[in-house]
């Protein structure tokens, strides 16, 4: 591993120093924020930014107290950086395995290797969009021994694409190794299911840690979209809900749902429903429902606003993916720099700095416009099922991540109140 000079800090304040670091371009994306036993973390810095790097300036700047030096730590390699690595590798290892069947490499190969890819423990799963080039049939088995190989691992699976059954089954298939059942952990919960059967979204991992950091003591959820248990048991383990009440359709998910129970030991604090949730037959018990679905949870919405408690209301979360419109500063954005790369074009650093933050403010204008208007709709639902008023208030938009540079998928809380 690489020697290379860090910035060590008490670890609660990581995260001001970090974007106090990668401000000024100090900080080393290649390498990963380490922490230690001690309670403090140390922060990977470039060597060319030590001259200016002054412990005492940073203190001041990010208004920290405790300690703050620059020591020489033994680097560990960031995520990125290691499926780079990974991905030289494995172009290394094939390109030699196709020369050897007299194969010329080319760029149309090395472009049909998997770019990312999933790691459930010993199992690796890459995507549908790689290996579609004839040469890789002339290998054989022994390609996928080598990709699991270069990859770090034992087994290797490949999604092939998503099934139309309604219940959006994964089609995919094992390609080195029998067993396609995985573990997987997020933040101290335990997730068990199978590949082949059930999706895992690691693009949701914010807004677990979210739900986890809420206060659900003493509160009835329901989830209304629970699939294996993404939200239901960040409701249940870390923000101490009563009971949930966890809503799914699909009968491979149902089972790892209720495996997943057990195995975190929240079985008595939940009751699952399998089947349509349209067809519920609960209401007026809810003090917060999840609509974790996307790309719309539209669907949702009326059995969610007969849920809600009558006499107090609750909280409504509701997943949707916004799309904001494509305005003229787009263009000029792109004919920009890409953000972290060298390239210089007649825009400028300020200038792309501007034009990003123009494009924020405008995608959040997007998200409040369908804010408003989904609190409106639900005002009416609310109403309908009721039969009294409701007021209803944004409580919160959260941004979960993006698909596409116009396609944002948010979670909007709405706090409904009877009159």
């Amino acid at each position: 591993m690489d020697m290379v000079p860090a910035l060590k800090i008490p670890q609660r304040y990581a995260q001001l120093y970090r974007k106090c670091l990668q401000r000024t371009g100090a900080l080393d994306l290649r390498y990963s924020i380490q922490k230690h036993l001690d309670g403090t973390v140390t922060l990977p810095v470039l060597s060319s930014s030590l001259a200016q790097l002054d412990p005492n300036t940073l203190q001041r700047t990010t208004a920290c107290d405790g300690l703050c030096e620059i020591v020489i730590i033994q680097a560990q390699l960031s995520k990125k950086e290691k499926a780079k690595s990974s991905s030289e590798k494995l172009a290394e290892a094939l390109r030699d395995q196709l020369s050897s069947q007299g194969v010329s490499w080319n760029e149309d190969l090395k472009r049909d290797l998997p770019q990312r890819w999933q790691r459930h423990g010993d199992l690796v799963l890459i995507g549908e969009d790689c290996f579609t080039l004839p040469p890789w049939k002339k290998m054989g088995s022994e390609l996928w021994s080598t990709v699991a190989l270069e990859l770090g691992a034992k087994r290797l699976a490949q999604m092939k694409r998503i099934s139309k059954d309604g219940f959006r089954t994964p089609q995919a298939v094992m390609l080195v190794g029998d067993s396609s059942r995985v573990t997987h952990i997020d933040n101290k919960i335990r997730y068990e299911f199978d590949i082949t059967k059930c999706m895992f979204s690691f693009g949701n991992i914010t807004e677990k840690l979210r739900i986890a950091s809420f206060n659900c003591r003493d509160e009835t959820v329901v989830d209304l979209y629970a699939g294996i248990g993404y939200f239901t048991l960040p409701y249940l383990l870390h923000a101490g809900a009563a009971h949930v009440h966890a809503c799914e359709w699909n009968p491979d998910a149902v089972e790892a749902l209720k495996r997943n129970l057990q195995l975190n030991r929240v079985s008595d604090r939940c009751t699952v429903h399998q089947g349509d949730n349209r067809k519920l037959p609960l209401e007026d018990l809810a003090d917060r429902v999840n609509l974790g679905l996307i790309p719309s949870s539209e669907e949702g919405w009326p059995v969610a606003c007969r849920l809600l408690r009558r006499d107090a209301g609750g909280i409504l979360h509701i997943h949707h993916n916004v799309t904001s419109p494509v305005h003229s500063v787009d263009n000029k954005l792109q004919a920009g720099p890409a953000i972290n790369t060298d390239i210089t074009t007649d825009v400028g650093d300020d200038e792309t700095r501007v034009l990003q933050h123009t494009l924020k403010g405008r995608d959040r204008e997007v998200w409040k416009t369908w804010a408003e208007h989904t609190a409106s709709r639900i005002v009416g639902l609310l109403r309908d099922s009721s039969g009294g008023s409701w007021r209803t208030h944004i409580k919160h938009i959260e941004h979960v991540k993006s698909y596409a540079p116009h396609v944002h998928h948010i979670v909007l809380d709405l706090e409904c109140r009877p009159l």
